[in-house]
């Protein structure tokens, strides 16, 4: 069976949050490793269940889709110097150039992700290509009986309000091409996080949104 996300890594987090500094986690440094050691098996748990539908993802090294838990504070007001949350990024391209899943665990306010995260420009402007050339696939998708499920809409955060340069204001899929990211998300429990079945659970979630991520992966091929 695969290794559960265990209560220890949300303690550490909250206890984190609470004394973010280099002197408290010093001297706790044994609880981070704790947890990062149980997120890598969960981890690994995780990506063979994902695997049963994305055989790319087998490629994935556990250890290294889990971020860094130290923040680059050189350009930010907030100086605390630790993310008080885990993050792991599941086959999605350097600078998130390419479609994949991410898995976000912070007490009362985990979720998972899918799709592709504020792009460079010249990838931007192909996916609105695509959307707007292969408009009523991409909604099939979207309308698609599991997908939404558990993904109502694409997020749209950062939307602009007129359509971009370069497409015609009575294009149907104007509103999609407004969007500077193309991705869902859905909203985890700390119970849906901590079930015992979270890998398979997870992962079925993640299964409904790879037709998406094919979608958005294509015109990179």
């Amino acid at each position: 069976m695969s290794a559960t996300v265990s209560p220890k890594v949300f303690d550490f987090l909250r206890q984190l949050t609470e004394n973010n500094n280099r002197e408290w986690f010093t001297e706790n440094k044994n609880l981070y490793t704790e947890s990062q050691e149980n997120l890598v098996l969960f981890l690994e748990g995780l990506i063979k269940e994902m695997c049963e539908f994305d055989s790319e993802l087998g490629k994935i090294d556990a250890k290294k889709s889990l971020f860094r838990i130290y923040r680059d504070t050189r350009f930010s007001k907030d100086k605390t110097p630790y993310k008080t949350n885990f993050g792991a990024s599941l086959g999605m391209g350097k600078g998130s150039q390419k479609g994949g899943y991410y898995l976000h665990l912070e007490p009362g306010k985990s979720f998972i992700a899918g799709g592709i995260y504020m792009p460079e420009s010249s990838v931007l402007k192909t996916l609105r290509k695509e959307i707007s050339l292969y408009g009523q696939e991409f909604l099939n998708i979207l309308n698609d009986k599991e997908f939404k499920k558990y993904f109502p809409e694409l997020d749209q955060d950062d939307k602009l309000k007129k359509v971009p340069q370069g497409f015609e204001k009575e294009d149907p899929m104007a509103e999609y091409l407004k969007l500077k990211s193309f991705i869902v998300v859905y909203n985890l429990s700390d119970k849906e996080v901590s079930d015992k079945n979270a890998s398979k659970n997870l992962a079925k979630i993640f299964k409904a949104m790879k037709p998406l991520n094919d979608f958005l992966n294509t015109p990179f091929l």
